[in-house]
Order: structure tokens, then sequence, then C-alpha cells
């Protein structure tokens, strides 16, 4: 985080020696973990955990772009070709999908190193007393977020994963199978864990960067959420639970005044003043100036810069999502025909669109980051057969940003924050728990304020002249049914939340990843000739396998998932 410093470690050292006098001395400079436990050090150990946020890779990212975006109909894999890292590829496709791929390990790994941190933590808070820390109550609630969150990544990912908290020993983590819960149990045991931090959290931190309640509360509604679409073992949603549903509206009672939608849009992608905005209710903090090499920059991002300004020009909007942002002439989305006739970037005025359009793809010929400076042009393209001439621009900054802009020689690292829920998403998770318990009316207002918000956002865009996005107003430009309302909050979520992480999710949340994809592959075939041995597998390919080290190294007490033995 930008004001809280990575100081966090331990040195074991193990001495043999023939000397029992000297083995009766005690070591010169070296801490137990006991001796750390203290009131001035405790915090070490929750930096440690916090410091995790951060440790991941570009090909075991954080970011989830590969599994979220790549995964879906948003985007194109990028780099040299299918063979560059050739893992994302597979997913790409839906095919060749194997337990054995290093990169999951790597991101199941990485993802309980830092649970095993956060444990630690908790334990060792639990050590000390209020009194001598009066921290230790808020401490533990950020830890208990912190945990939440990178189960709620795992469960995402894998659906079946072992439970491990602070009260488990270490010498039992190896008897912990990762059906011993339930897949119902397993989304309580998540909101259990955010529900605690709600317990334990200010409203807001003075620090920024830490967990708050109001974090705790979105994070608590986007589990409900999941929760509330019921799977059964072949991955089916069997039914919406309204009770969960209900769950979401309550949580996000509490979230609403607590934040604000940016005025405009660009706003949210933008680095130094505007990191930490109204409308980042949690983001992953980076820096360039940690006293490291580097600094501590967003690696999971890192391979997405265009080739024209670094490496590795990966993460590429689909032709298909820039279809996705196309407009009537009453400014609503084309819903059933927008993927008919492709947007031409040498002919934008053809065509009206969404002005968020503009904030998530790179479009040649227009300023790059709305930087006059750098105009993105076909020559930064690395491979536009098979991946065409867009590139990603919400993770991304210009050159022009200063030092948040770093050589890390061959890639191009950026420090802009990453936001990991924002007060839009808050927003379209209530309208959608409306949406489907009936109350669609309710919906409608939430819905519009964030097409009047795209509508606004324009400020950084002089140069687009075909915008053209308008509310719902039922009875005038649309009959608002539950059938249209939940067409449409669908669709406002692809547009909104484009290349961050979350379409391919929200297919499996709704059901609808099998048909969605399918479709997407069968009309990109012609354009995209990888498409045509593509395939998704229904009942077995909405999660990632359990990684096979894993399961090795947990001797088979982990089971693997159905479909990839």
């Amino acid at each position: 985080m930008k004001n809280i410093k990575y100081l966090f470690g331990f040195i074991l050292l193990v001495i043999t020696t023939g000397c029992s006098d000297f083995l009766e001395e005690s070591p010169r400079s070296v801490l137990s973990e006991e001796e750390l436990i203290t009131p001035d050090n405790i915090d070490g150990f929750v930096t440690a955990a916090y410091a995790s946020l951060g440790n991941d890779h570009y090909d075991m990212p954080f970011s989830l772009w590969p599994y979220g975006n790549v995964r879906s109909d948003d985007a194109y894999k990028g780099g040299s070709g299918p063979n560059d890292i050739q893992v994302f590829h597979f997913f790409e496709i839906s095919e060749n999908i194997r337990t054995d791929f290093g990169e999951l390990d790597k991101f199941w790994f990485n993802s309980y190193i830092a649970i095993s941190r956060i444990n630690r933590a908790i334990r060792n808070l639990n050590k000390l007393s209020a009194s001598d820390f009066p921290l230790k109550e808020t401490r533990i609630a950020e830890m208990k977020f912190l945990r939440g969150h990178f189960y709620f990544m795992l469960k995402i990912m894998f659906k079946h994963v072992p439970y491990i908290t602070e009260d488990i020993p270490v010498d039992d983590y190896g008897t912990i199978s990762n059906r011993d819960l339930t897949n119902d149990e397993l989304w309580d045991a998540i909101a259990g864990d955010f529900q605690a931090a709600i317990g334990g959290l200010p409203i807001s931190q003075q620090n920024i960067g830490r967990a708050s309640r109001t974090a705790a509360y979105a994070y608590l509604a986007k589990v409900r959420l999941y929760q509330a679409f019921e799977q059964d073992d072949n991955n089916k949603v069997t039914n919406i639970n309204p009770a969960k549903l209900q769950m979401v509206i309550d949580a996000t009672n509490n979230v609403l005044g607590q934040g604000s939608l940016e005025p405009d849009f660009a706003n949210n992608f933008l680095p130094g003043v505007y990191e930490n905005g109204p409308e980042s209710i949690f983001a992953i903090q980076y820096t360039d100036s940690d006293n490291t090499l580097h600094g501590r920059l967003n690696f999971s991002d890192v391979l997405s810069t265009p080739q024209g300004l670094g490496c590795c020009d990966f993460h590429k909007p689909s032709q298909n999502l820039v279809n996705a942002y196309k407009t009537d002439a009453n400014g609503l989305p084309l819903f059933n025909t927008y993927n008919d006739a492709n947007v031409d970037y040498n002919n934008l005025n053809s065509v009206q669109v969404d002005p968020r359009l503009y904030h998530t793809v790179a479009i040649p010929n227009l300023p790059y980051k709305y930087d006059n400076d750098y105009i993105y042009v076909e020559g930064w393209v690395r491979s536009p057969n098979p991946y065409g001439y867009y590139a990603s621009l919400k993770e991304n900054v210009s050159p022009n940003c200063g030092s948040c802009f770093v050589n890390i020689d061959p890639f191009y690292g950026n420090s802009k924050n990453r936001i990991q829920i924002r007060y839009a998403d808050v927003l379209l998770m209530r309208a959608e728990a409306l949406i489907e318990l009936g109350q669609f009316n309710d919906a409608l207002p939430i819905i519009n304020q964030i097409r009047n918000r795209a509508s606004q956002s324009t400020g950084f865009i002089g140069y687009a002249n075909n915008l053209n996005v308008s509310p719902y107003i039922d009875g005038v430009n649309c009959t608002w049914t539950q059938d249209f309302a939940r067409q449409a909050l669908r669709w406002e979520r692809r547009l909104e939340f484009a290349m961050e992480g979350s379409r391919f999710f929200d297919l499996v949340r709704w059901g609808i990843a099998a048909e969605t994809l399918n479709k997407y592959y069968l009309e990109e075939k012609d354009e995209v000739e990888y498409y045509g041995g593509a395939n998704f597998n229904s009942s077995k390919e909405e999660y990632c396998p359990i990684p096979q080290a894993q399961i090795n190294f947990s001797q088979d007490v982990y089971k693997q998932n159905k479909g990839y033995n």
C-alpha cells in the first residue's frame, strides 16, 4: 500500500558444531517469531498479509485477466501468437485445459501463502491483549477481510477449495479436504469472514489501502449474490435463492452513501490524484517508490502494454466487445443485432457508441490514454493476425504520467492502483438482486445512474464525435419488464466492467457460460481461425481443474473437479 511499508521478514539460522558450550549460547541478532509478537512489532505480520495482495506475477495474476476476460467473449489473449503463454490460449478456446498447468498451480500456491500469512497474523494478534495493543480487534477484522478476499478468488476459480483458518493447527493442514464443505457451506464460510470483519472495522480508515467496514459490506454483498445462484454438482444453476438476494440488498444498504460514482468514468483508471477516489471501495495499492529496485508495481497486468510503448501486447479487447458498445438512435444497446456488423475504427462516425468504449479500448489513430503526445497506431500492435488492432486501456497509463510508468526491461510496469470493488459494482449488484426478486422497477433508477454517468464521461474524449447513450425510460424507449430489466442489467455489467476480470465469472454465475461462449466461438471463427476448434464443455469448464501438484501434495485428500479426472 502506498503508505504502509512492506517491512516484514524472518531470519532462520541453523548452527551445527561439536562444541556444546557454544550451543548453549544464544545466537546474536536472531529473533524468534515469539519475540516479534509485541505491540511494537505485531503490525509487521499484518503488513506482510497486506503485501500478499501484490505478490503475484504476469503468469499467475490476481487481476484474473486470463480467466475473467480472455476466457470470455471480451478479450483475446494477445502476445506473439497462440503459443505465447499457451496455457492462457487453451482457456481462450476452452480446449486442452489440463490438471498439470503450472500457472494454475502457482495461482493456488500464492493464494494459500497469502492465507497462511493472514492466519499467522490473526493467531499472533490473539496473543496480545487489547490493552497492550488497542488496535487488536481492528487488525483482526482487516485480516478476516483479506482472507475472505483470497478465498473468494479461489472459489470462483476452482469452486471446491480447502478452507483453512487460524484455528486449525499447522500439523492438521494435510487433513483438510477441498470437499469438507459443500458448495453452499464454503460460500457461508467466506461470507462469515466478511461478516466478522464488519464487526471490527471502522466505516473508513485513516490509512488509505486498509480494509474498511464499507468495503466489507460491499464484498459481503458480492459473496451473497454469487451464492444466490445455486448450482448443482454439474455446475448448473438450479435456483436463485431469494433469501440470499435479500442479504445482498441488506449489505448494500450499508454501502449506499459511503461512496459515490466518479463524475467521469475515466477517473477510475487514471493514476496520481485520481487514485482512491469516491468510487474506489477497495483497491490494491501500488507504488513506484518503496525502497526496492523497481517499486511495488502492478505485475498482474504488466504484459498488456502495447508493443509500441514496451511489451508485450497481451489482453486484447475482442471485436465482439467493441461491437457491444454500439447504440441505436435512442441511445440504447443493440441487444440482438450489435454483432451483425463490426465497428470499423477507420469509419467510427458511421456508428453511435457508448462513451465507455473510448475509456476501455485503445483505438488506432486516437490518443492513447487521452494523451495527444501518444497517438495509438496500427504499428504498435504486435500480432494483428489473429488479434486485431485494439488494446486494453483501463490497467494502463500514459508514458507521460511521470514516475508511475517504469522500465523493467523488457517490460514496462506501472504503479497505478487497481480497484477491486467500485461503487458502481455495489449499485449493479443491488439492482440485480432487486430484479431477481421481482422488484425490477426499483432497479431502473439504479441502472440509469450508471448510464447517466456514462453519458457524462466525455471530458477526456473530446475527439469522439459519435457518442449516444441514454437512460431507459419505461413506455418511451423501452418496456421495462423483468426479462428486459435482466437483459439490461447484464449488458450494463459487461460495458461497465469490461476488461476488469469479471465477465467470465458473471456468465458462470448466471448459468449461461456455455451458450454465450459457444455462440461467440461460432461467430468469431471466420475472422479468428483458432476459434474453429473451440468448444465450451458445460458441467466441466465453468471452473479450473484442481492443480494435480496440489492433489499429489495432499496425498489425494483433495478431490479433482468433475470432468478433469
